[in-house]
């Protein structure tokens, strides 16, 4: 072999072996690379395959109960039979809708509502047409299946509140998720499925839930279901005990229904738990579950009585005489008002060019605290709200809960107004008036309280001191004395007495305002306070002309008040009790708070045992 020859030899073998490296190196990539892919990432595009060829469907769960303290039924689920139809089995919208009419009710509302929802969804995906179907409905459906492509009758259940009326705006209703409801979550994606709205069934609607179950189902490149290949079952919502008595709540309700507008709250003075709150007039949770017509709609929105209001957290009132006991209470804390402070009523007080009247127009003559509060002297609290003054009354009003909301678990709660002088120049910009604290020591003016409150307050009066706290949710507290459970608000227990004296001979004495509304049986003597909040004066030229607060249009006449405590030895219920434009809070308010004293007496739910 020549020189040369070896020269070329050495040569290609040289590139050879380059590129022969050079091949075997990007082999041994693309080796690395399927290796990599196979074995290390394995278990991730498997997720991406089955991602692909695998759909998941959420199951709904029932709801959880709501029951009352002794296991009676609040809000249960009952069967619900629902129609659905698949879109892609339908040859002719309009002319089904023609055909289901015949079975099934469906208005201009609910129709147009199926129509959005099949246009925003896929058409092999159910749509749901009507849900709380009689039997009769689904029977005559069934029998004309044929008649009617890609409808079905499918069963679940249905919100369902068994005491009507007497229970909505404390337990509240679940509706359809609207738009501004929809999360990401899943589960608000389920035909039909609904959430808590207002009430109970608002504040604890997650717990109330409970967790869906999931079915992974097989699904072709259209998104059609195959075939179930596994299901996850869901756990059904928690179970709610509330502190309500069933039978008591129904029975106030119905005794304050006797009246155009009103709201009652019963309590425990020691444990806080609220036996009974109702509001009148009132409506059925049902329609909202099963779904309200429109003409149904607007008649509750145009009743001036505000039928969906629950007035009992959200009604805002002077509290009228009621609120006598807080300026009696600041007096004597101050020190510059002695419990044996004693005033002359002739019927007014003068003071600079004003004319501050009694309720009495021939005055109630020396009077001291306890005949104050029974005979609801206003010139007492008017003479000593002028000497301790706006902020004392205030700071006192709010220590008893007044004024500011109570975090009871019923979402729409307000919080009121105990006005003093800062208030006045952040909110009005100007100065508190003497005659401003003058009107403010019985109530009037600008203070605006709740139910709630008031009820708040004479637990907190008659407990001893403790400030106690309102609440809706069973806790078993009933062998628990106020002490254990709520801080001291150390107040004088000699002027606590004094006061509670005070609304005992509200009740109990001849010269009292509610005398004829007394509970004879010695063991159940109750005690309370009337209240009289005025809505518009009577002009000068009505009272001369004999014209009385009864005889004005009903929504510019007084509110009736009144709050009670029983029995009078170790107090243990309290009762706030309301009536919009009653006239009178002796007349009107405190015969319904004696009769609702009296059921509470007869419930003893303190001391029943829970189911």
């Amino acid at each position: 072999m020549s020189k040369g020859d070896l020269e070329r030899y050495h040569s290609f073998s040289r590139r050879a072996f380059i590129l022969g490296g050079l091949h075997l190196g990007a082999f041994g990539v693309l080796t690395g690379r399927l290796a990599y892919l196979q074995v290390s990432q394995q278990d991730y595009f498997t997720t991406l395959s089955d991602d692909n060829r695998i759909g998941m469907k959420y199951l709904p769960v029932d709801r959880g109960r709501i029951m009352d303290r002794f296991g009676v039924p609040l809000a249960v689920n009952e069967q619900n039979f629902r129609a659905f139809l698949i879109p892609e089995q339908v040859p002719d919208i309009d002319e089904m809708f023609q055909k289901i009419r015949q079975y099934i009710p469906l208005n201009v509302q609910a129709e147009e509502k199926v129509r959005k929802d099949i246009k925003s969804k896929r058409a092999f995906t159910p749509v749901m047409l009507r849900d709380g179907l009689t039997w009769e409905q689904v029977s005559r459906v069934e029998v004309n299946l044929p008649d009617l492509p890609g409808v079905s009758i499918d069963e679940g259940t249905i919100r369902a509140y068994p005491m009507g009326e007497a229970t909505a705006h404390l337990i509240g209703y679940v509706g359809l998720v609207s738009p501004a409801e929809m999360t990401d979550e899943p589960v608000m994606s389920i035909p039909g499925f609904r959430v808590g709205k207002t009430g109970i069934e608002k504040k604890y609607d997650k717990s109330l839930r409970g967790t869906v179950g999931s079915s992974r189902v097989e699904i072709n490149a259209t998104g059609r279901e195959i075939r179930e290949i596994s299901k996850t079952p869901g756990q059904d919502g928690d179970r709610l005990n509330l502190t309500i008595d069933a039978e008591l709540q129904i029975y106030c309700q119905t005794r304050i229904a006797k009246e155009k507008s009103a709201c009652a709250v019963i309590m425990d003075a020691v444990t806080g738990e609220i036996y009974a709150m109702s509001s009148t007039p009132s409506f059925d949770a049902n329609l909202f579950t099963r779904g309200i017509s429109a003409e149904q709609w607007e008649e509750l929105l145009a009743n001036p009585a505000k039928p969906l209001t629950n007035k009992a957290i959200a009604g805002h009132y002077p509290p009228g005489s009621t609120f006598k006991m807080m300026t009696a209470l600041a007096a004597f804390e101050s020190g510059l008002i002695s419990t044996g402070h004693s005033v002359f009523c002739p019927g007014y007080m003068e003071f600079g060019r004003d004319r501050f009247h009694c309720w009495k127009r021939a005055g109630h003559g020396k009077t001291n605290i306890t005949s104050a509060l029974a005979e609801s002297c206003d010139v007492f609290f008017y003479d000593i709200a002028r000497e301790i003054g706006i902020d004392r009354i205030a700071k006192m009003a709010r220590r008893f809960g007044l004024g500011k909301k109570q975090g009871i678990e019923v979402p729409g709660e307000i919080s009121g107004l105990i006005p003093d002088k800062e208030w006045k120049m952040g909110k009005k910009g100007k100065k508190w008036l003497i005659g401003e604290t003058i009107v403010a020591a019985i109530g009037q003016g600008y203070i605006q309280t709740t139910p709630l409150q008031l009820a708040t307050m004479m637990g907190r009066l008659v407990n001893g001191g403790y400030a106690v706290e309102p609440t809706l949710v069973r806790k078993d507290l009933k062998h628990a004395k106020a002490s254990k459970l709520w801080s001291p608000m150390k107040i004088k227990k000699r002027y606590l007495d004094i006061v509670k004296k005070g609304m005992s001979n509200v009740v109990n004495h001849p010269k009292g305002t509610a005398h004829a509304a007394r509970i004879m049986d010695g063991d159940f003597a109750f005690g309370g306070k009337t209240g009289t909040a005025q809505v518009r004066r009577i002009t000068a030229k009505q009272r001369a002309a004999g014209v009385k607060n009864e005889d004005l249009p009903w929504k510019h006449r007084h509110h009736a008040l009144f709050t009670a405590f029983a029995p009078l030895k170790n107090p243990r219920y309290v009762c706030a009790v309301v009536v919009e434009h009653g006239v009178s809070g002796s007349g009107t308010a405190a015969p319904i708070a004696r009769d609702l004293m009296l059921k509470t007496k007869e419930r003893d739910p303190a001391h029943q045992k829970i189911l």
